[in-house]
C-alpha cells in the first residue's frame, strides 16, 4: 500500500529530544493525524468492495478523486473488479486504464493483472496489447490469458501461452482442458488432462468437470475415461454436491448408460433444478418420452420449479414420440410459471406438429412466435413439408428462407429446398438453387 511507507517513517522514534510538552503534542498530533487519514482511505477501499452495485463503486471511486484521497491497491482492485461485470464497460475500463497509468500502478501486478481481466471480458485485443507490455507477470496473469485465447477460440495461440508459463498451477492446467473441451477439441483436451494426471498434480472440481463434459462426446472412449474419472472421485472420498452430480447425470446419459445416470441422480443428497434438467433432458435424449414426464411430475411434486431447459426437455420428449396434446399442455404451462418461450421451445413444436402432419399449426407457430425463425426452425418445418409432400406449403417460406441463409454453414438446407423443387417436379427451380448456393459460396471466398 503506497500510504504504508511513508506511515512507517511517521512512527520512527525522533533523534531529536522533545523539550517541551507543546512539541510532544505536535509530534503526537502530526501522527495521529495521519493514522486517521489511513484509517479513513481504507475505509474507502472497503466500502467500493461492499458497493451495492457497479455504478456504486464508481461513485465512491470518483468520491475519492474529487476529494484527493490518496488511491491504495485495494481501492483500485475493488473498483476494477466491479466494473468488469457492468454492460458495455469497455469505456469505463479504457478511463480507469488511464487514471491507473497516471497513478503510477500500472507496475503494479495484481493490480495490472485484474485490467487484464478486465479488457479480456470486453475487448480481447487490448488484452493482449496490455498483456505484452506488463513488465511482470504471475500465474494467474497467464492463466487470463489462457482463458481469453480459448474464449476467443483460438486454442493454438492459449497453447502456446500455455507452454510459455514459467510455473503453472492446477488452474492453469483447468483452464487449457476446459479450453479445449468447450472449442470441441475433446482429443486434445482428455490428452492433456492425461498428462496432469501423470504429475501426480491434485485435482480440483473445475478440472474435472470439464473432463466429464468432454466425456459426454467421446463415446465409448469417453464414457471409459469418465466412468475412472468417477471412481477417482468416489475412491477420494469427495462429495457429491449439486455441480459434480449434474455434470455426472449428463454424462452417463449422453454416453447411453441412462440407468448410471439415475444411479447418480438417486445418491445425491441435494437437488435443485439443474440436477432434475439435467435427468430429464438426458432422459428425453434417450428417446424415454414417458420417464421423462413422469420425472417432471416427481420433479413438480418435489417442489422444484422448472427453468427454461426443464421444458425444452419436456417438449423435445414430445416431439420425438409424437405426444400432441401433451406438447399443447407443457407449452402452455410455461406461462403459468411465468417463462417466456425461447427459440427451442418454438423449434420443438414445429417439429412436433410437422411430424404429425400438422403443417398449417406448425406454420402458425412460425408466424406468431415473436421471434426471428432459424434455420434450424426453417428446416424443421421444410423437411416435415417434403415428408407430407406438402410443396405449396414449403413454397410459402423457400425464397424467405433462402435469403437468410448461408451455404458456408447451411449447405444442407440448399439440397433440401433442391430435393423439395425435384420432388414437385420444378427442376428448373432445383437448379437456380444449386446455382444460387454456387454464386454465394463463390461471393463467400471472394472470388
Amino acid at each position: 500500500m503506497q500510504m504504508l511507507p511513508f506511515l512507517s517513517q511517521l512512527l520512527k522514534p525522533t533523534k531529536a529530544k522533545l523539550l517541551s510538552t507543546s512539541s510532544h503534542c505536535y509530534c503526537y498530533c502530526y501522527c495521529h493525524c495521519h493514522i486517521r487519514i489511513w484509517r479513513n482511505f481504507n475505509s474507502w477501499a472497503l466500502s467500493i468492495k461492499n458497493a451495492s452495485s457497479p455504478h456504486k463503486a464508481l461513485y465512491l471511486y470518483s468520491q475519492m478523486h474529487r476529494q484527493s484521497l490518496p488511491f491504495d491497491s485495494f481501492s483500485i482492485l475493488f473498483t476494477l473488479k466491479s466494473c468488469t461485470h457492468l454492460h458495455d464497460n469497455l469505456f469505463v475500463i479504457r478511463h480507469l486504464h488511464s487514471h491507473i497509468f497516471k497513478l503510477g500502478f500500472t507496475a503494479h501486478v495484481y493490480v495490472a493483472t485484474s485490467l487484464l481481466n478486465a479488457y479480456v471480458v470486453s475487448l480481447f485485443q487490448d488484452a493482449c496489447l496490455l498483456f505484452e507490455e506488463m513488465p511482470e507477470r504471475n500465474v494467474v496473469t497467464w492463466n487470463i490469458m489462457i482463458t481469453g485465447y480459448s474464449k476467443a477460440g483460438d486454442t493454438e495461440k492459449a497453447r502456446l501461452i500455455f507452454d510459455e508459463m514459467p510455473m503453472r498451477d492446477v488452474a492453469s492446467w483447468s483452464a487449457m482442458i476446459a479450453g479445449y473441451i468447450t472449442n470441441g477439441n475433446w482429443d486434445h483436451g482428455l490428452a492433456l488432462f492425461r498428462d496432469m494426471m501423470l504429475k501426480e498434480m491434485n485435482l480440483d472440481q473445475v478440472t474435472m468437470g470439464s473432463v466429464l463434459s468432454g466425456c459426454a462426446h467421446l463415446g465409448s472412449l469417453g464414457l471409459l475415461v469418465g466412468k475412472s474419472v468417477h471412481g477417482y472421485m468416489v475412491k477420494n472420498g469427495w462429495e457429491l454436491n449439486v455441480g459434480i452430480g449434474m455434470i455426472l447425470i449428463d454424462m452417463y446419459a449422453k454416453c447411453g448408460y441412462f440407468r448410471n445416470a439415475c444411479q447418480v441422480f438417486d445418491l445425491m443428497r441435494e437437488k435443485n433444478v439443474k440436477t432434475w434438467t439435467a435427468l430429464i433432458c438426458g432422459s428425453a435424449q434417450r428417446g424415454y418420452s414417458e420417464e421423462t414426464l413422469s420425472l417432471f411430475d416427481m420433479m413438480q411434486k418435489a417442489g422444484v420449479r422448472p427453468n427454461e431447459m426443464t421444458f425444452t426437455g419436456i417438449l423435445s420428449a414430445c416431439a420425438r414420440t409424437g405426444l400432441i396434446e401433451e406438447g399443447r399442455k407443457y407449452f402452455r404451462m410455461m406461462e403459468e410459471y411465468g417463462l417466456k418461450p425461447r427459440i427451442q421451445h418454438y423449434g420443438c413444436m414445429v417439429d412436433l406438429f410437422g411430424k404429425a402432419g400438422l403443417l398449417e399449426e406448425a406454420y402458425d407457430v412460425i408466424r406468431t412466435m415473436g421471434l426471428e425463425p432459424n434455420v434450424v426452425v426453417w428446416s424443421s418445418f421444410l423437411s416435415a413439408c417434403k415428408e407430407h409432400k406438402q410443396f405449396d406449403m414449403a413454397e410459402r417460406v423457400t425464397e424467405q428462407v433462402l435469403r437468410m441463409i448461408k451455404p458456408e454453414k447451411d449447405g444442407w438446407v440448399f439440397s433440401l429446398i433442391s430435393d423439395l423443387y425435384v420432388s414437385n417436379k420444378k427442376c428448373d427451380d432445383a437448379e437456380r438453387v444449386r446455382k444460387l448456393m454456387f454464386s454465394k459460396c463463390e461471393k463467400g471466398q471472394g472470388l
